[in-house]
């Protein structure tokens, strides 16, 4: 899986081949038949795989006490975290989804949305207390999750960034802004 993750991300889905996976696992495409059945389910794979641990690190956060502040810090490092441990992978959300047929897709725009409704509900909740600035809470998400999703792109050329480091500047860079 991970090997066709990374030629998912560096060719794109469509231009990728089982053949193309087969040699970079180094087997023989037929043998490779053996253990997957098609592209398609690589995919599936791959990306229900991480819509699910966002999915299990929203519901660990939202379980544990602390501030809707705290709990926002926390939902931008279970994205970092899960950037750094899954880069390939994670590659695929912002377009490679829309390869997915039924009902996979379902399933995988039901986790997402899902996932972005809570995170949602985290940032009004922060807003409405007064711990972040009354600002568009639509603009808001889609700034921060835009930037969360493309993270992967920027980490893979910095990938000798400390990790706790690079936790605390997009926090603080997302949540209370980069002037003084």
């Amino acid at each position: 899986m991970l090997h066709a993750a990374g030629l998912f991300r560096k060719k794109g889905y469509a231009a990728t081949t089982m053949r193309d996976i087969a040699r970079e696992v180094g087997v023989e495409a037929a043998s490779l038949y053996n253990h997957i059945s098609s592209k398609q389910l690589i995919l599936k794979e791959l990306l229900l795989e991480i819509a699910q641990l966002f999915t299990e690190g929203m519901e660990a956060i939202k379980a544990e006490e602390m501030p809707s502040l705290k709990r926002m810090e926390a939902l931008i490092s279970l994205h970092v975290d899960i950037t750094v441990s899954h880069t390939d992978a994670i590659s695929l959300l912002p377009n490679e989804w829309v390869h997915l047929e039924e009902p996979a897709l379902k399933a995988y725009l039901k986790l997402r949305d899902a996932y972005e409704k809570e995170f949602r509900a985290v940032l009004d909740i922060a807003i409405k207390e007064g711990q972040l600035e009354k600002l568009d809470p639509d603009i808001a998400v889609f700034s921060i999750l835009s930037t969360l999703r493309w993270l992967y792109s920027w980490y893979s050329k910095y990938k000798d960034k400390d990790v706790e480091v690079l936790k605390m500047e997009l926090i603080q860079a997302l949540l209370y802004g980069i002037s003084r």
